[in-house]
């Protein structure tokens, strides 16, 4: 190749045999007609694959379906390149063009792999949750990981042109430990969205609890993650706070176990007590959404028969359980009222001397007090 641009015509030769800028005038219909071809034959595939990837129900295809058209530009440039090697050309005009795609390549190629990381993540989420609370969350994934696609691809890119890039990726180096140990606190904070996201923990709309924190999840950012609290403010908390801490999440939980205590008076006949468990467990079995478990004697308290009933409630919703306990409360009142049957409270006996007892009586005062008997 030179660098000279020139029109040559031989006598003899035909208009295709004429020398145009270093090609002849076949070369140039033959490079049209493959450039031609090439389209259309990408077009057909393009269209054979499409319909394909609309027909079939797999996961993988229907990913491969949402970044088809990121696809397609990069096949084009390899077509023009292809093409393009067809051709004579000058040294400053080939050197133009291999700079040009390169750039271009590199430039569709991040598109593409940002594209298809973006795209998976989306696909992922959409599998996990349809809420859509998700899809706010991962938006500042999405822009981390784009600009890291991106600065990485600039150096690849700085690199095959030629340019020295070690300097460049040692100051990177440096200066990347200086900003990790300057703000290592708010590293920490989004690695452990990072964590908050993939692992899910928690998700916003759940009710968690944290050490002596309590509300409902309204926002997880890059560094906090924001709670309402059931008094109205806002209770904001860093992520490595919640990562590291006890956490209780009551949205996941799926049912409730209750256990509760009651006590009846000493004086109670033994049928009457017998009767009880069997009273509270028909008691609790007219509530919907409960499940019976057990209810015992379970001991002989200070002043008072002692029983301990557990059952369930079939639902996570607090004031639902609420609702289910005051209702079995006032049902048991009114049965053990109609067994006659009287809850106990703290009662003290004072024994007193004989002597004592008469001096007592004849006192003008009257010493009487609720809850004491005078023995």
């Amino acid at each position: 190749m030179n660098d000279t641009l020139t029109y040559q015509q031989i006598p003899g030769q035909t208009l295709l045999d004429k020398i145009l800028y270093l090609n002849s005038i076949q070369d140039y219909l033959v490079g049209a007609l493959l450039l031609a071809v090439g389209i259309v034959a990408i077009k057909i595939v393009r269209g054979v694959v499409h319909k394909q990837l609309t027909r079939a129900q797999s996961p993988f295809l229907d990913y491969f379906r949402q970044i088809e058209k990121y696809v397609y530009p990069l096949v084009y440039v390899a077509l023009f390149m292809t093409v393009f090697q067809w051709f004579t050309a000058t040294v400053s005009v080939a050197k133009f063009a291999a700079y040009a795609f390169k750039i271009v390549l590199v430039f569709l190629a991040i598109r593409l792999l940002a594209a298809a990381v973006r795209t998976a993540i989306y696909s992922y989420l959409s599998r996990q949750d349809q809420s859509g609370d998700k899809a706010k969350q991962v938006r500042g994934i999405v822009i981390i990981l784009n600009g890291v696609l991106w600065v990485m691809g600039t150096i690849f890119l700085f690199d095959n042109l030629g340019f020295n890039v070690t300097a460049v990726l040692t100051g990177l180096g440096v200066g990347g430990i200086a900003i990790a140990l300057a703000a290592q606190t708010i590293l920490g904070d989004i690695f452990n969205y990072f964590v908050i996201f993939f692992d899910r923990p928690f998700e916003v709309g759940d009710f968690i609890i944290v050490d002596d924190k309590m509300g409902t999840v309204e926002y997880i950012g890059l560094k906090t993650t924001r709670i309402k609290s059931l008094s109205g403010e806002q209770i904001i908390i860093s992520n490595s706070n919640l990562t590291n801490s006890r956490l209780h999440n009551y949205k996941r939980m799926q049912e409730r176990r209750i256990l509760f205590r009651f006590g009846i008076v000493y004086e109670t006949d033994i049928e009457k007590v017998e009767r009880i468990p069997a009273l509270v467990r028909g008691i609790i079995e007219r509530q919907q959404q409960t499940r019976f478990d057990r209810t015992h004697f379970v001991k002989f308290g200070d002043y008072s028969l002692d029983f301990e009933v557990v059952f369930y409630v079939l639902s996570a919703d607090y004031n639902r359980y609420m609702d289910i306990q005051q209702t079995i409360n006032l049902e048991l009142f009114q049965t053990l009222a109609k067994e006659g049957v009287e809850f106990a409270y703290p009662t003290y006996s004072l024994k007193l001397p004989k002597g004592q007892k008469a001096l007592l009586e004849a006192s003008p005062f009257d010493v009487s007090h609720k809850g004491m008997n005078n023995n």
